[in-house]
């Protein structure tokens, strides 16, 4: 019954990316992502295939080289996942109501450029919120605007190019989803929960793949197809739901992300190298060294252009470290989470990221001056939350009564991520020192010194 609904609803809505297609593009793992000729003409734009040049995970290839797939793998992927949960939501009510054909052209356009304006290593980059560091949204914006993607959402989509821009940057929605008024504000409420929310068609993506990639099982480890299959649309709040039957998928999905970031986006080594790049981009700024040229430039380009711009400054250890010839990364000398270390954690995170570099040169300064141990500022490196939260894990399960209730009230699992900051848990404050260091510094107690540090 509900397959006969998905055809008859996708006929109404006349979106040839709904209905079966002869043509595909073959992604890992074993996936076709249908395609139709408006598809590949957005996917042969410059501004598109310049993700083909740019890593999913950047720096965590450090750790786990076969992570290396592309934001252009990536974007296919969750194309088909905005598909996938169109065809499943044909069936729900609320959706059908909502949603107008050009709402659904609008959350495929979105889904397919969703990462568009992704430069390299922007997300730790702009984890700093530093002024005057260049934001993906700033590209995003530009290349949805230019004429060679302009024209063909135009013409091939009939959708106003600044429109697209608004849903990615997140500026259309917010508000929305806090006080949904009119049909458009809810419509549009559903279309960014799908794009960007607890079980979004980007997470549903990234998990699975970059898991697939690490060579990791932990993302793989939730069942995506019972998932999609238990959709549904929460009439009241005007986002994404499941049914009761997808409540163990949810589950599973939860835990598969917590995993994730513990053991492989916040991986110690993945964050000391992290913790490099950030330092040496922060010294750049404040030596005035022009960065905006980054977005247009591919990964290597960019390694290139830290590590010559670092040349001579006291921070090349960083740069040189990381870019150079040699893998030579910032060793581990103390680490403190929410549970063993509650203090020195909450001292040291979500502060802004001037201060977290002035706090690692004092750091090494009491070092220096306390143990006698040749340790300069740029030796020393602390990393730690950033100032940005995750979104946290909030999704309602429908009962067979069709009641809704919070599947944090259902799970133990699900109420812990949910009800404690999810960064507090998987984000550990590390601190870090240059190779050859470390021994030095195996009996100093940082737990005291960062508690005196820190007042």
């Amino acid at each position: 019954m509900e397959s006969s609904k998905v055809v008859t609803r996708s006929r109404v809505w006349n979106i040839p990316e709904l209905s079966e297609s002869s043509s595909f593009v073959r992604i890992s793992p074993d996936t076709n992502v249908p395609v139709t000729d408006r598809v590949l003409r957005l996917v042969d734009t410059s501004g598109f295939r310049r993700l083909s040049r740019m890593s999913q995970l950047g720096l965590v290839s450090y750790v786990y080289p076969g992570a290396t797939h592309t934001r252009f793998e990536h974007s296919l992927g969750v194309f088909r996942n905005a598909i996938e949960y169109v065809n499943r939501l044909a069936s729900d009510s609320t959706f059908c109501e909502l949603m107008t054909e050009r709402h659904v052209r609008l959350l495929l356009v979105s889904a397919l450029l969703h990462d568009i304006g992704h430069w390299p290593f922007c997300h730790a980059i702009e984890d700093m919120r530093l002024d005057g560091l260049p934001r993906h949204e700033t590209l995003a914006k530009r290349l949805i605007e230019s004429d060679e993607i302009a024209n063909l959402l135009v013409s091939d989509w009939q959708l106003e190019p600044a429109e697209v821009a608004s849903v990615l940057s997140g500026t259309i929605g917010k508000s929305v989803v806090a006080n949904p008024l009119s049909e458009e504000d809810r419509a549009m409420a559903v279309l960014v929960s799908i794009l960007s929310g607890p079980i979004d068609i980007d997470k549903i993506d990234y998990l699975e793949r970059d898991s697939l990639h690490a060579g990791v099982p932990y993302g793989r480890n939730f069942d995506r197809h019972r998932l999609i299959s238990s959709l549904c649309i929460d009439s009241a709040q005007h986002r994404l739901a499941i049914t009761d039957k997808g409540r163990t998928a949810a589950e599973m999905m939860v835990f598969a992300r917590y995993i994730m970031f513990s053991e492989v986006y916040w991986h110690h080594s993945v964050r000391s190298a992290t913790a490099m790049l950030q330092h040496a981009v922060y010294e750049l700024v404040q030596s005035g060294s022009t960065t905006d040229r980054w977005l247009d430039m591919t990964e290597s380009q960019v390694m290139e252009s830290v590590r010559s711009q670092c040349s001579g400054l006291p921070v090349s250890p960083c740069a040189e470290g990381l870019f150079g010839p040699h893998r030579q990364l910032y060793k581990r000398v103390a680490q403190f989470d929410v549970i063993s270390h509650p203090e020195q954690h909450r001292k040291l995170s979500r502060r802004p990221f001037v201060e977290i570099v002035a706090l690692s040169k004092a750091l090494a300064s009491m070092i220096r001056t306390r143990f006698g141990i040749d340790v300069h500022e740029h030796d020393l490196l602390i990393d730690a939350p950033p100032v940005k939260l995750e979104v946290q894990f909030q999704i309602d399960v429908r009962q067979r009564d069709g009641s809704l209730k919070s599947l944090g009230e259902m799970s133990p699992v699900v109420h812990t991520l949910a009800t404690r900051q999810f960064d507090d848990i998987v984000k550990r404050v590390r601190i870090f020192v240059r190779p050859g260091l470390r021994e030095r510094m195996a009996n100093i107690d940082f737990a005291e010194l960062v508690a005196a540090l820190v007042d």
